[in-house]
C-alpha cells in the first residue's frame, strides 16, 4: 500500500492507496512543537487503527507547505515506518506544466491538486482548495497550471475576527437558519458562510470569462462540503484531492 502525507499550516492530511483506490484516510492537527519521535510514533498508531503494520507499505508519498515540519516528518518516516519518502519538490515529475512567473514558489499541494484534475477529470477546471488559505487555482485543456488568487480561508477569518473583535465569539462554521442572523453566532456564520460563497460564485464567473464556458469547477479541502451545499457552481466535491495527485505524482516517477 502507498501513504500519503500533505503538510498543510492547519491539518496533516493522511491516506492509504491500495492501487488507485484511497482506503483508510486522517485529517489530524498540524503542531508545530511536535518533533519527529511524536509524528512516528502517531503514524505507527494510524497505520494500527487501519489494522495495517510497515509491513503492508510499498512506498510514501509526501507534500508540504510547512517547510519547518517536512524534515520532521521525512525523520518520522525513515526512523519508525522504514521508508525513505517520495517528496514532491522542484524536478520531480508531476505531468503539470507550470506556467506561473516563478514555478518554484508554486505550493506541492497545489501541483498535486493540478495533476489530480487533470488525470481524474480534465481540463480546463478551476480547483478551489478550501484550507487555511482558499485558492483557487486555474489549469487549461492541455494540463498547464497557469496560476491563480489566493485569499484567507474561512478558518482563519473567523479567527481574525474573534481575536481582533473584542465581543465577538469564537464559533463552529455552520449553516445558519437564515441569512439575516438574529444573534452574533448566526450574524458571523452567516458572514462568513455565505459572504465567501458569494466570493466563491464570483471568482468562478471570472475565472470562466479566462478560461472558457467548458471550464470544470472542483472544490477540495476541509470545508469544500460545508461551501458547496450552498452553491451550484462547485461541479465536482473532492476533500482529498490532493492525496490523489500525491498518488498519481508518485507512480510518474517509479
Amino acid at each position: 500500500m502507498l501513504l500519503t502525507i500533505d503538510i498543510g499550516n492547519t491539518n496533516l492530511t493522511l491516506g492509504l492507496y491500495a492501487g488507485d483506490q484511497l482506503g483508510a484516510h486522517w485529517r489530524v492537527a498540524t503542531d508545530h512543537r511536535r518533533m519527529s519521535d511524536e509524528y512516528g510514533l502517531q503514524f505507527l498508531g494510524l497505520l494500527q487503527n487501519a489494522n495495517k503494520s510497515i509491513a503492508d507499505l510499498s512506498g510514501i508519498a509526501l507534500a508540504s507547505v510547512v517547510p519547518a515540519l517536512t524534515g520532521r516528518v521525512v525523520q518520522a518516516c525513515e526512523e519508525y515506518l522504514k521508508q525513505k519518502p517520495f517528496v514532491v519538490d522542484t524536478g520531480v515529475k508531476t505531468g503539470v506544466k507550470v506556467r506561473y512567473e516563478d514555478p518554484k514558489t508554486v505550493g506541492a499541494d497545489r501541483i498535486c491538486d493540478a495533476a489530480a484534475v487533470m488525470k481524474l477529470y480534465g481540463g480546463p477546471a478551476c480547483v478551489i482548495d478550501f484550507g487555511t488559505a482558499t485558492t483557487f487555482n486555474a489549469i487549461t485543456k492541455s494540463g498547464e497550471y497557469l496560476g491563480g488568487a489566493i485569499t484567507a480561508g474561512v478558518n482563519l477569518a473567523a479567527e481574525a475576527l474573534y481575536t481582533r473583535a473584542a465581543k465577538l465569539p469564537n464559533i463552529d462554521l455552520q449553516t445558519p437558519p437564515s441569512v439575516i442572523g438574529r444573534n452574533t453566532v448566526h450574524a458571523m456564520q452567516s458572514g462568513l458562510l455565505f459572504g465567501y460563497v458569494s466570493m466563491v460564485e464570483g471568482m468562478v464567473e471570472r475565472f470562466r470569462k479566462e478560461l472558457g464556458d467548458e471550464m470544470k469547477v472542483v472544490a477540495t479541502g476541509g470545508l469544500s462540503e460545508i461551501v458547496a451545499k450552498e452553491t451550484k457552481v462547485i461541479q465536482i466535491i473532492a476533500p482529498w484531492l490532493t492525496l490523489d495527485g500525491l498518488r498519481i505524482i508518485w507512480e510518474l516517477n517509479r
